[in-house]
C-alpha cells in the first residue's frame, strides 16, 4: 500500500507540473527584436507584406494593384526560409510618419484606371482581400463592431461592396494610430531574439537608447472621393485638412473607368502605458481558455479510461498467468504446454518478421525524426524562444530541427532493421530510405500544389532559387546525417528476442470480422485528445489567427503520447489473445490511424468552417497541405503506438519459460 501511494503521488505532482506549465505558458514570449526608440520628428517608414484572403489563401503582391510606390523604388526586405515557404512578401511603402507629429498627409494619385486595374481591384475586393501593413514590425491592428461585439483583425481591406449596391468602393484614405511610450533608458534591460539579431543593451547604450518605442499600430480604413484636380497640384508628403469617415457611398470613391484615385492618410501619436516587451500581449489575448482546459481534462478522462484496461491486463491477467506458470514443476508445465490458451500460443512466432519490414522500419525512424521536431519545436515556442515578432521563425525552426534530427531516424530505422533480421546487411538501404521517403513526400505534394500558384501569379508560389536551396540543405545535412544516425545503429547491439521463432507458420484462426477495423476504430481515442487543439490550429493557419498556446499544446501533445501508448497496447494484446501474431503493423497503425480522423475532420473544417473558401485551386491548396498534416501525425503516432507495444511483448514474453 505505501509503494501503491507514493506512485499516486509521483503522478499526481506529475500532472500538477503540467498545469502549471500550460498555465505558466499559455502566453509567454520574447519580445523577438531589439528595441527601436526614436526621438521627435524621427521618420518612420511602414512596411507592406503581401495581400492574403480567407477566401482563397492565395496571397499577392501588394504591388500588384495600383497604388503609391516609394520614390526610391520598391525595395523587399530579407526573409527568412520561413517566410518564404509561407509567401510572405514584404517591401517598402511610401507611408512615412514622423515620431510625435500629428499630420493629414497626401501620398499620390493615380492615373485614369484602366479595364484591366479595374477588373483585379473588383476581384481582389469581392475576394476579401486584406493589405497587411508592418510599423516597427508590429502588424496594424484593426478593430470592428459586429453584433455589438468588438473584434480585432490585423490588415484592412482592400475595398468594400455594400449589400445595396452593385458598386465596389476602394480603402483610398487610413487613419493611423500610433501608440508610443517614453522610454527613460535606466530600468529596462532587452534580450532580442528576432530577425535582427541577438544582443543585449548594456549600460553604456542605455542613454542612447532614450526617446520613444512604438507599443500599437492601429488603423481605420475608409474611402473618400476626393477631387482630382485639387490632388493633381500636390506632391508626395504636402499636408492636407482632416478628413472626416461618414461612409457615405455618395463621397466614396468607387472602382471604375477613367477614375482618378487620390491616396491620403492621417497619424495620431498616442502616448500609452504598455512597455515595449508587452506590446503584443494585443496581439495574442488568448480567447477560449475554459475550451483548452476542457479539451486537457476530456483527455485526462480517455488516459485514465485506458489506463484502468492496461492495469487489468498486466496486473490482473498477465500476472496472474505467469505467477501460476512459475509455480508449476516441469512435468506440471508441460502439461500446460499444451493446453495453453491465447496469447501463450503464439510464442513461437510473435517475433516472426513483418511483410514489408523495410518499410515498417522506414516509417518508425521518420516518425522518431517528426516527434523529435514537433516535441523540441513545441517546447521551446512554450518557453517563448519563438517569438511571433520573427515572422516565420517557426516555420524555419521546425525546418532545421528536421534536418539536424536526420541522425536519429537513421539509428532508428537501421537499429530496428538490425533487430528484426539480427544482421545489419542491407543498412544503407534503409538509412537511404529513411532520408527520402517523407521530404519525397511532402516534395510531390509541394511540387504539384506549387504549378497551381504559380499559374495563378501568387506570392506563395515557392521560387526555384528556393528549390534548390531547400535540395541543397537536404542533401548536404539531412542526409549524411541520417546514413551517419544508421552507421551508429549498425554498432549499436540489437535487442535480443525472448523466445525462439518457429520455423513453420503457426496458422492464424478465421475471425467473424476484420481485425483492421478494430485497428482503425482505435484511432478515435488519440483522435478525442487532439481534436479540440487541432480546431485552433487550423483556425491559425486559415483564418489568419494568432496562435500562441504552446503550454497548452505541450500538455496535449504529452497526452497524446500517453493515449497513443495505451491504445496500442491495448490493441496489440487482443489481438494476440486470439492467436493474431501479426502485430507489427497493426501496433503501428492503431494509434497511427488517427491521421484518417485528422484528415476527414480537415474536409470537415473546409465544408463547414471555410464555407467562404472559393475557387477549386485554394481547395486543392488546402487539402494537399492537409495531406501533408495527416502523413506527419500518421508517422509520429504511429511510431509512439509501435515502439510501446514493442516494449510491452518483449517484456511479455521474455517473462514466459517455454522450451
Amino acid at each position: 500500500m505505501a509503494s501503491s501511494e507514493k506512485r499516486m503521488l509521483r503522478i499526481n505532482r506529475v500532472f500538477l507540473c503540467l498545469f502549471l506549465f500550460a498555465f505558466v505558458c499559455e502566453g509567454f514570449y520574447l519580445p523577438g527584436t531589439y528595441m527601436h526608440t526614436y526621438s521627435n520628428d524621427d521618420e518612420i517608414y511602414a512596411k507592406v507584406n503581401s495581400l492574403t484572403s480567407i477566401e482563397t489563401e492565395l496571397p499577392f503582391s501588394y504591388y500588384s494593384l495600383p497604388y503609391c510606390k516609394p520614390h526610391d523604388g520598391v525595395k523587399k526586405s530579407a526573409e527568412n526560409l520561413g517566410e518564404l515557404l509561407m509567401g510572405d512578401q514584404i517591401d517598402n511603402s511610401p507611408y512615412r510618419f514622423r515620431m510625435n507629429k500629428n499630420e493629414s498627409v497626401f501620398l499620390c494619385i493615380t492615373s485614369p484606371l484602366n479595364e484591366q486595374e479595374v477588373k483585379l481591384l473588383k476581384q481582389r475586393t469581392r475576394d476579401l482581400y486584406q493589405v497587411n501593413m508592418i510599423l516597427d514590425n508590429l502588424p496594424a491592428m484593426r478593430y470592428a463592431n459586429q453584433n455589438g461585439v468588438k473584434i480585432q483583425w490585423t490588415g484592412f481591406p482592400i475595398g468594400y461592396s455594400p449589400a445595396n449596391s452593385n458598386d465596389d468602393y476602394i480603402i483610398n484614405h487610413l487613419k493611423f494610430k500610433v501608440l508610443i511610450h517614453e522610454y527613460e533608458g535606466s530600468t529596462v534591460e532587452i534580450i532580442g531574439t528576432g530577425e535582427e539579431g541577438m544582443g543585449v543593451i548594456s549600460e553604456a547604450d542605455k542613454k542612447k537608447t532614450s526617446g520613444f518605442e512604438i507599443v500599437g499600430f492601429e488603423v481605420v480604413p475608409c474611402s473618400v472621393k476626393h477631387d482630382p484636380e485639387e490632388m493633381s497640384k500636390l506632391h508626395m508628403y504636402d499636408n492636407i485638412n482632416s478628413i472626416n469617415c461618414l461612409g457615405d457611398l455618395e463621397r466614396s470613391q468607387i472602382i471604375r473607368e477613367r477614375e482618378r484615385v487620390a491616396f491620403t492618410y492621417e497619424v495620431e501619436f498616442v502616448k500609452s502605458s504598455t512597455r515595449w516587451p508587452s506590446r503584443w500581449d494585443a496581439y495574442l489575448k488568448m480567447e477560449g481558455a475554459r475550451v483548452h482546459w476542457f479539451s486537457i481534462l476530456n483527455s485526462l478522462m480517455v488516459i485514465f479510461f485506458l489506463a484502468g484496461i492496461v492495469f487489468v491486463i498486466f496486473l490482473r491477467t498477465v500476472r496472474r498467468d505467469l505467477t501460476r506458470y512459475e509455480e508449476l514443476d516441469k512435468e506440471a508445465q508441460a502439461q500446460m504446454n499444451e493446453e495453453l490458451s491465447g496469447w501463450k500460443l503464439v510464442v513461437g512466432d510473435v517475433f516472426r518478421e513483418p511483410e514489408h519490414a523495410k518499410l515498417l522500419c522506414v516509417m518508425v525512424g521518420d516518425g522518431v525524426q517528426i516527434t523529435g521536431m514537433a516535441a523540441v519545436t513545441i517546447v521551446f515556442a512554450a518557453l517563448g524562444f519563438m517569438s511571433p515578432a520573427s515572422r516565420g521563425m517557426l516555420l524555419t525552426g521546425m525546418i532545421i530541427l528536421y534536418l539536424l534530427l536526420g541522425a536519429l531516424a537513421g539509428y532508428a530505422g537501421v537499429y530496428l532493421w538490425k533487430t528484426i533480421k539480427g544482421t545489419p546487411d542491407g543498412w544503407r538501404s534503409v538509412a537511404w530510405w529513411n532520408a527520402c521517403f517523407f521530404p519525397g513526400i511532402v516534395f510531390v505534394i509541394l511540387t504539384m500544389l506549387n504549378f497551381l500558384l504559380w499559374g495563378s501569379k501568387s506570392t506563395g508560389a515557392i521560387p526555384i532559387s528556393l528549390y534548390f536551396i531547400l535540395l541543397s540543405l537536404w542533401f548536404c545535412i539531412s542526409v549524411p546525417l541520417t546514413l551517419f544516425g544508421g552507421y551508429l545503429g549498425t554498432r549499436a547491439e540489437p535487442i535480443q528476442f525472448p523466445v525462439r521463432t518457429n520455423q513453420i507458420p503457426r496458422e492464424i484462426p478465421a475471425r467473424k470480422y476484420p481485425s483492421w477495423l478494430l485497428v482503425l476504430g482505435a484511432g478515435t481515442l488519440p483522435f478525442g485528445t487532439l481534436f479540440i487543439e487541432l480546431f485552433f490550429i487550423l483556425s491559425s493557419i486559415w483564418l489568419g489567427r494568432f496562435y500562441y498556446v504552446f503550454g497548452f499544446l505541450f500538455v496535449v501533445l504529452l497526452l497524446l503520447v500517453i493515449v497513443c501508448a495505451e491504445v496500442s497496447v491495448v490493441l496489440t494484446y487482443m489481438h494476440l489473445c486470439v492467436e493474431d501474431w501479426r502485430w507489427w503493423w497493426k501496433a503501428f497503425f492503431a494509434s497511427g490511424s488517427v491521421a484518417l480522423y485528422v484528415f476527414l475532420y480537415s474536409i470537415n473544417y473546409l465544408v463547414f468552417d471555410l464555407q467562404s473558401l472559393s475557387g477549386p485551386v485554394s481547395a486543392l491548396l488546402y487539402l494537399g497541405y492537409s495531406l501533408i498534416m495527416a502523413v506527419a501525425i500518421m508517422l509520429s503516432t504511429g511510431t509512439i503506438g509501435f515502439l510501446m507495444s514493442f516494449y510491452f511483448v518483449h517484456y511479455l514474453f521474455s517473462s514466459v519459460k517455454i522450451d
